[in-house]
């Protein structure tokens, strides 16, 4: 079994350093050895204890915040979203105060409204000339005086739809047009050889200035005496 050379030769010098020393009081020193190969490092030993907590530091030095710039251009609008689905409908809330009571308005004017009315019942037992306007000479009502009692014409002021009716009391054969601007829109016959009361009626749309007229045809034996009457009357039903 090889020893190695160098360990043997140390401990050859120490043993003889030793021997001399025992011989004689003094002697000369040795030559220094050689350093030995350095060992294997050891293992790392445990955790020490904590430390003492050190003293906090001094502070640091503060930065200036340097002023705010200007604001700058708005972007580009982005393209819309999508609608998001509707939300369940929330809890109804609590009523709110009732607000402050509105001034009074202004009265109305009933006689602002727009009105057109006539009734008239003819004078004189002779019969009225055929194809001319049967005269109504006698007026019952007409507070707008849109009905001429001189001709029997009514014109119409007010655009609307009107309502136009006649009662005859004849003793005769009686026929009776109802003519607009000299257009005969309805007519009424009624044939007997006795006092008879015969009537008739029409709802017209008429303009402003239309003209309407009853007009008797060769049966024209309307009266127009005591307990006899004639009556024509026409009003506004609504204008337009």
């Amino acid at each position: 079994m090889e020893v190695s050379h160098i360990p043997l030769l140390l401990l050859l010098s120490a043993l003889s350093s030793l021997i001399q020393g025992f011989e004689t009081n003094s002697g000369i020193p040795g030559v220094p050895g050689c350093h030995g190969i350095p060992g294997e490092p050891g293992k790392d030993g445990r955790d020490g204890i904590k430390g003492a907590k050190g003293e906090p530091g001094s502070s640091g030095f503060g930065l200036f915040r340097g002023e705010d710039g200007e604001k700058g251009d708005s972007g580009v609008s982005g393209p819309s979203g999508k609608r998001g689905r509707r939300g369940p409908a929330g809890e109804i809330g609590e009523p709110g105060n009732p607000g402050v009571k509105g001034e009074m308005g202004r009265s109305g004017d009933h006689k602002s409204t727009l009105k057109s009315a006539f009734s008239a019942k003819r004078g004189g037992y002779a019969y009225p000339p055929r194809d001319t306007h049967i005269r109504f000479s006698k007026i019952i009502s007409n507070e707008q005086n849109h009905y001429d009692s001189e001709t029997g014409v009514f014109t119409c002021n007010i655009t609307g739809f009107y309502y136009f009716v006649y009662h005859a009391t004849s003793d005769n054969n009686l026929c009776i047009n109802l003519n607009m601007n000299l257009v005969k829109k309805v007519s009424f016959c009624n044939h007997g050889t006795m006092d008879q009361v015969s009537s008739g009626g029409a709802v017209l749309h008429l303009r402003v200035n239309d003209k309407v007229w009853l007009e008797p045809t060769d049966y024209n034996a309307m009266m127009g005496k005591e307990d006899h009457d004639s009556v024509f009357s026409g009003f506004l039903i609504f204008p337009d």
